[in-house]
């Protein structure tokens, strides 16, 4: 499969967010799952295996962070890796299948999960990290019910989608250990939610008007 077939492919999965006309950072992220996913392919390694390593690598992260929150942060940039991966490999080998979509989102939810148990590890408040948990699963519910309500495109790519909580939770635990203050990434986490989900609200307010 080509770099093009690919996008294409990746864009009807997407609701027509095509790649190559994406910033260069999403681009380049786009790429590299697809050169990593073509090898991955090749070697007849399954979607839902890259999607199984990805989960329990997420899993270990809170133990990590016990004894390490650099090797927790360097868990959660492998757990992220392996959530672009997973679909590019399913893509590429033609194996979507409704079933690995529901499973990669579940395993996402309980990921992210993991990130956020990690924080409280570190001494984030309980409250504050299930406030956090509630906001980023309540926008994913959002974004789901609205597809299922007619919406046929992503709505809007906010400032609340996961790869930016990867980049808080692995930057965030990095940051613990230089300043003793766990509660500040979880509460960048929580008002980049709240941020993304009213820019979900009114995307999808305008698509089912």
């Amino acid at each position: 499969m080509t770099w093009d077939d690919y996008a294409e492919a990746w864009s009807g999965l997407h609701g027509g967010f095509d790649p190559r006309r994406a910033s260069p950072v999403v681009r380049g992220w786009v790429l590299t799952a697809y050169t990593v996913g073509v090898w991955l392919g090749r070697r007849r390694v399954s979607p839902m295996t890259v999607t199984t390593i990805g989960l329990l690598v997420c899993v270990a992260v809170p133990f990590a962070a016990r004894g390490s929150l650099l090797l927790a942060a360097f868990l959660i940039l492998v757990a992220a890796a392996a959530d672009g991966l997973d679909g590019a490999v399913a893509v590429i080998t033609d194996r979507v299948t409704k079933i690995g979509f529901v499973y990669d989102s579940v395993a996402d939810r309980i990921g992210e999960l993991a990130w956020l148990a990690a924080f409280w590890v570190a001494g984030a408040p309980g409250w504050l990290v299930t406030a956090a948990g509630a906001a980023s699963w309540l926008h994913e519910y959002v974004r789901a019910r609205a597809s299922a309500a007619g919406m046929s495109e992503i709505g809007v790519v906010t400032v609340g989608e996961r790869p930016t909580r990867a980049l808080i939770a692995g930057l965030g635990l990095v940051l613990i250990t230089v300043i003793d203050r766990p509660w500040l990434p979880v509460a960048l986490w929580l008002a980049l939610q709240f941020a993304g989900l009213a820019q979900l609200s009114v995307a999808v307010r305008r698509a089912l008007r």
